[in-house]
């Protein structure tokens, strides 16, 4: 589940210490970079053939966020030491601190812990400073991967998404790979099935038509039974997490950028005449279907909403309607359906995304055991248990998408299947990398809470375009 929608501001004055940090990508410490040479990664001192059991007795220590992911990892970790002899210790901790605890942790240099959990936007603070073990080497190195691991199983934009060359506004999917894909979310339509056939409406295929039914549910939904019931529910507190779910999926799929990229200067583009022109309709169909504290809304009240039946509609992960929409989870439950979403102009499905990602420390002093469970927790075997008998959903693995099994319990859920299929591939990262990332988007999402609060979307966001020249470019 993305839970991360909390105020970043500790977050971003831990990070303000990497953006001070020296980088290494120059340094040849095994770092970055090249995509055919290990640059004297610890993966070199690796040989033979592979074995499970190479580093049997060690023991791995690993930093993990609060969520059923984790879970189901915790529940099968007895498997891995049965397979590796790897002891595997662990701290959870919730999101509201996870990040902090994570980035005080590697920006001390020390090895507490050898592996963690981040999100591939987080690639873009740590790896700039040298924090995160370039994974590439290691996957290169047959003595150290199983042939087992299949790396073309992955779904190659979720392997792409935490592959960078550390330079801003360089393409991610080249340079190393500084976290694998371990868990994901989309970002689609998620719609109450009782009140779309009591007031006769379909899912919507246009923008236009989007934000239409939200305004219809707002207006008719009290009257025919559904009392207290909004619209649509999105995110609107002032934070990044506000801007990357259905806000950014829609913009993209209005083919809008965030930057432009031009001889490795980025420029803001949030105000061209088409953004203005978006981010008024946006914030116009919040007022008129959204929910009425929309400012303080995280993916939390979306989601809760959702299962109350206090939301027609949410335009948020999938996971956020998913544990809202299993058997027994809410009200709702049974009652919720899924959809792609809006299409663009020119009919482009294009959709954000979020993922959850594991890594490994580039101070670890255990490195080989770290690589294998980070093998064994993004292999095959590990994830469709997961998907299967927990809820480790969206899978990262091509073959687990394609899974009977995994089909047949998501069919439960009428739409999500097809939704899942109808937008993976061309669902992305669709922010431009860049180590401010963070803070702009904070500042994005405060700009559009002064837009929903009846300024005039150009002033703002010509006033965010020009701040954020001065910081980013």
């Amino acid at each position: 589940m993305d839970m991360h929608a909390h105020d970043r501001r500790r977050f971003l004055a831990l990070t303000a210490a990497a953006a001070a940090t020296p980088l290494l990508a120059a340094c040849g410490a095994g770092f970055g970079g090249d995509d055919d040479k290990s640059d004297g990664s610890a993966a070199d001192d690796v040989t033979g053939s592979f074995d499970w059991k190479r580093e049997k007795g060690t023991t791995v220590k690993a930093l993990l966020n609060k969520h059923p992911y984790t879970d189901a990892l915790i529940a099968d970790l007895k498997s891995f030491t049965e397979k590796t002899g790897i002891k595997v210790e662990y701290d959870v901790f919730p999101e509201d601190n996870y990040f902090d605890k994570l980035t005080v942790d590697l920006s001390s240099g020390r090895a507490s812990y050898d592996v963690f959990m981040l999100g591939a936007y987080m690639v873009w603070q740590y790896g700039p400073p040298g924090w995160l073990e370039d994974l590439g080497p290691w996957m290169r190195n047959s003595s150290a991967t199983g042939a087992d691991w299949d790396q073309a199983d992955f779904f190659p934009n979720l392997l792409q998404a935490d592959q960078w060359s550390l330079k801003a506004g360089a393409p991610l999917g080249q340079g190393g790979q500084y976290a694998l894909p371990w868990g994901w979310e989309t970002n689609v339509v998620a719609y109450n099935t009782d009140v779309f056939k009591k007031l006769g409406l379909k899912p919507a295929e246009t923008f236009d038509e989007l934000r239409d039914i939200a305004r219809t549910i707002k207006q008719k939904a009290p009257g025919a039974g559904f009392d207290g019931m909004y619209g649509i529910a999105v995110r609107g507190s002032r934070s990044w997490a506000t801007i990357h779910p259905g806000f950014m999926t829609m913009y993209a799929r209005n083919g809008l950028k965030d930057f432009t990229v031009e001889g490795g200067k980025l420029t803001p583009a949030m105000n061209t005449p088409k953004a203005v022109a978006f981010t008024e309709d946006w914030a116009g169909m919040v007022k008129q279907g959204g929910p009425p504290s929309w400012t303080s809304y995280t993916w939390y009240q979306c989601s809760s909403d959702l299962g109350a039946k206090k939301a027609g509609m949410l335009f948020d992960a999938d996971t956020a309607a998913y544990f809202q929409a299993v058997e027994g989870a809410s009200p709702a439950s049974g009652k919720i359906a899924f959809h792609p979403g809006p299409k663009g102009p020119d009919g482009s499905l294009a959709t954000n995304m979020w993922i959850w990602s594991l890594g490994m420390n580039a101070k670890s002093k255990k490195k080989s055991a770290s690589w294998l469970f980070l093998q064994w927790a993004t292999g095959k075997e590990h994830l469709l248990k997961s998907a299967i008998t927990h809820n480790h959903i969206d899978p990262v693995r091509k073959s687990i998408a394609d899974d009977a099994a995994y089909k047949n319990k998501m069919n439960n859920l009428p739409g999500f299947i097809e939704t899942f299929e109808a937008v993976v591939d061309q669902t992305k990262i669709q922010f431009t990398p860049q180590a401010q990332f963070f803070d702009a988007t904070t500042s994005w999402a405060s700009a559009l809470q002064e837009i929903y609060g009846g300024q005039g979307a150009g002033s703002v966001l010509d006033g965010l375009a020009g701040d954020l020249a001065d910081k980013v470019g």
